[in-house]
């Protein structure tokens, strides 16, 4: 049976963010530990998000819009604009540092963002990788057409497409445009997968599927997608965790103690400085 998760909704002044994992329900889906949607919104002149700098360890994070503009900087010294379609993949291994801002040109007028922001967590052998940044443009994304569908291949491997994204595990990450009326075949040559509806009305194997909710699919199962209106949608997942993770707020670890450092570290000043962004978010008294 498929399970149907409703993610928890955080409104941040207008702008509402819904979390789908980790639930109860699944804890993680294949390498993904956390998985965010933004949006959609549409920011007034003079507002936008502005994500002061924080730090992470032991994960990748995934940044990838269907409309707006983020300012991507960190530790480092990267400073990346990311745009619709295009790919921030950011690896934090050992530990980094960064911020994520609504550039200030955008801000003159109103302007959209809508996306998804993901962790993915690192296998064991490569949790204290060092930290790194590679940014893919939309360009360079495998992509199919087909029979009123869009397939963007935006890391791992899916539907017969690789991207060039660098992933340290079996990974499954496609978003997924569809015409109203058209039908897709899912892909099910990975171990774990859900998909995440953004929006649009949608049918599973004939049977209605809400937006804004996130479907674990059965192993193996060759599942079709309908569209009844247009659809966006994000299908996710890979290989299993090789074992537990424990999070905590960004921290993300097989060994709690390793948590229990990066807090000191934070606290301490040594995951390093942002060029250009001196503010910072506390530790959480929690």
């Amino acid at each position: 049976m498929t399970t149907i998760i409703a993610p928890r909704v955080h409104d941040l002044g207008g702008f509402q963010v819904r979390r789908a994992v980790p639930t109860l329900q699944a804890r993680s889906v294949g390498p993904f530990v956390f998985v965010d949607h933004m949006g959609p919104a549409v920011f007034e002149p003079g507002r936008g998000i502005d994500v002061r700098p924080h730090p992470h360890i032991g994960l990748a994070t995934v940044t990838f819009l269907w409309s707006g503009t983020i300012t991507h900087r960190d530790t480092l010294g990267s400073v990346q604009d990311i745009n619709p379609g295009d790919v921030n993949w950011m690896t934090a291994g050992r530990g980094i540092a960064h911020s994520e801002r609504t550039p200030a040109p955008l801000r003159e007028g109103e302007h959209p963002l809508h996306g998804m922001q993901t962790w993915v967590a690192l296998p064991l052998a490569d949790e204290e990788t060092a930290p790194s940044f590679h940014h893919h443009q939309a360009a360079t994304l495998p992509q199919q057409r087909r029979d009123g569908s869009w397939l963007r291949v935006v890391a791992g491997r899916g539907f017969g497409e690789e991207s060039p994204v660098k992933v340290f595990a079996d990974t499954l990450y496609v978003a997924i445009d569809l015409d109203a009326d058209a039908e897709l075949a899912l892909d099910d040559r990975h171990a774990e997968r859900a998909l995440y509806v953004l929006e649009g009305q949608a049918q599973l194997d004939g049977a209605d599927i809400p937006e804004r909710h996130l479907i674990v699919l059965d192993p193996g199962s060759r599942a079709r997608l309908r569209a009844k209106t247009t659809v966006k949608a994000m299908l996710l997942g890979g290989e299993p965790l090789d074992g537990r993770r424990h999070l905590w707020w960004n921290f993300v670890s097989s060994s709690k103690e390793r948590i229990e450092q990066a807090k000191q570290d934070w606290l301490e000043g040594r995951f390093g400085r942002i060029e250009g962004d001196d503010e910072f978010i506390p530790l959480p008294d929690r």
